[in-house]
């Protein structure tokens, strides 16, 4: 994706390699965008980058859900321990 080139090559000799920094850079700028900036930007995107897009975006917000409320447990027969119950 060119934007994504030319803010990378605008920011490369500031990255400390911590992965907050693309996320400091990308609010950063994101702040400034009007909505019809964001849309073109999205309306620019190829069919796939489009669908990798949302496609972290929803992984993302249910890994935020999974955290947020927590895992079940589920028990297969096979995660069970081997003994016999006595009633």
């Amino acid at each position: 994706m060119k934007f994504v080139d030319d803010l990378y090559h605008l920011y490369k000799d500031k990255l400390t390699g911590d992965e907050e920094d693309a996320l400091i850079i990308i609010n950063g700028i994101l702040k400034d965008f009007s909505d019809e900036d964001i849309k073109k930007l999205i309306k620019d995107l190829t069919d796939m980058e489009r669908f990798e897009m949302f496609a972290l975006f929803l992984y993302e917000k249910f890994q935020l859900k999974v955290r947020e409320e927590g895992v079940g447990q589920t028990l297969n027969h096979d995660d069970q321990p081997d003994f016999k119950y006595f009633h």
